[in-house]
């Protein structure tokens, strides 16, 4: 079959020809129609991403939609035919998903929403996981509460705002003037973060009382101004990029809470993984129903063209999320 090969870090992707794998106990094996491109990728290729433990010669590509065509022992649920989408691979030791085929543990996947493309499909997984571990399993996001989602016009951001206007919550969301229209559009108040202090949108918005949830997906100074900018007590931070050093003094005078969010972890430790196909499958009914989309970019290309993909992200000029196209 033919994949994307990183032979070396920050090395070139190129197509070469490898052996189709074979579906072990407890996996099938998709014919990969696209694949999602992740900010996460570019670093691994580049190196620096040794939380993500990929040894080269490597196949990249983390997020998939496909169709199963094969199935290994064990497996119930899922059948050759079925439309699947999922977070499979490209850590670790798990081949990715820049490749014809991949055998994936049947765990990691859902089937497709039905009203998207596979393209679109594609666009999902990683953020949708992330979104939903930060917003539903660490802050239990509900009708009532007022959340406020850091990035919200970005690949995590713009989901986690969907999920938390689907699940009843009054959302807000920062972004740059220019993408204020887009983040209106997702269901959220939008705060231009590049004018409006913190002090000022939490007095503006919450009364100074604060946000009950604070999704950071931005990391940095961010996360030091998610702390400033949550309730007391009650409050939650979650960040997806927690991984500098920050002063807790803000969110302890607050005795308010933080949970970070690791989503590679179930990929490389092998524990979890039923969980990331329980999310996927609830992301598809919020999908089906008109209330989760993906932003997508409308540049196309193929595996030939995965350099070119991956510089899209790196430079940030995509209009969404890139998506490659494996198989018509």
């Amino acid at each position: 079959m033919r994949a994307v090969v990183l032979e070396e870090f920050a090395g070139p992707l190129e197509v070469r020809e490898i052996d189709r794998p074979t579906p072990g106990e407890g996996q099938v094996l998709v014919r990969v129609h696209a694949s999602g491109v992740n900010p996460l990728d570019t670093k691994i290729r580049a190196g620096r991403a040794a939380h993500a433990r990929v040894r080269p010669p490597a196949v990249l590509g983390m997020d998939l939609a496909g169709q199963v065509v094969e199935t290994g022992a064990g497996v119930s649920g899922l059948a050759p035919g079925d439309e699947v989408y999922g977070l499979t691979g490209g850590v670790g030791d798990l081949q990715g998903s820049l490749a014809q085929f991949a055998a994936v543990d049947a765990r990691l996947l859902a089937r497709k929403p039905a009203t998207l493309s596979m393209r679109e499909a594609a666009a999902l997984p990683l953020a949708v996981i992330t979104a939903w571990e930060g917003l539903v399993d660490r802050a239990g996001v509900r009708a009532g509460q007022k959340v406020l989602v850091h990035g919200g016009a970005g690949g995590v951001g713009s989901v986690a705002v969907q999920i938390a206007a689907a699940r009843g919550a009054e959302v807000f969301a920062t972004a740059s003037a220019a993408r204020t229209p887009l983040v209106r559009r997702l269901g959220a108040v939008p705060i231009d973060y590049t004018s409006v202090p913190v002090e000022r949108y939490v007095a503006e918005h919450t009364g100074g009382a604060g946000f009950d949830i604070v999704f950071d997906t931005v990391g940095g100074q961010v996360l030091d101004a998610s702390f400033e900018a949550v309730r007391s007590y009650t409050g939650h931070v979650v960040s997806a990029l927690g991984w500098g050093t920050h002063a807790l003094a803000p969110l302890s005078f607050r005795a308010a809470t933080y949970s970070g969010i690791f989503t590679l972890l179930p990929m490389l430790t092998g524990r979890g993984r039923e969980h990331h196909g329980e999310i996927l499958r609830e992301a598809a009914a919020l999908v089906d129903e008109g209330k989760l989309r993906p932003l997508l970019d409308g540049t196309r290309y193929t595996l030939a063209d995965v350099a070119d993909a991956h510089r899209s992200v790196e430079s940030g000029t995509a209009d969404g999320k890139v998506v490659v196209d494996v198989e018509p």
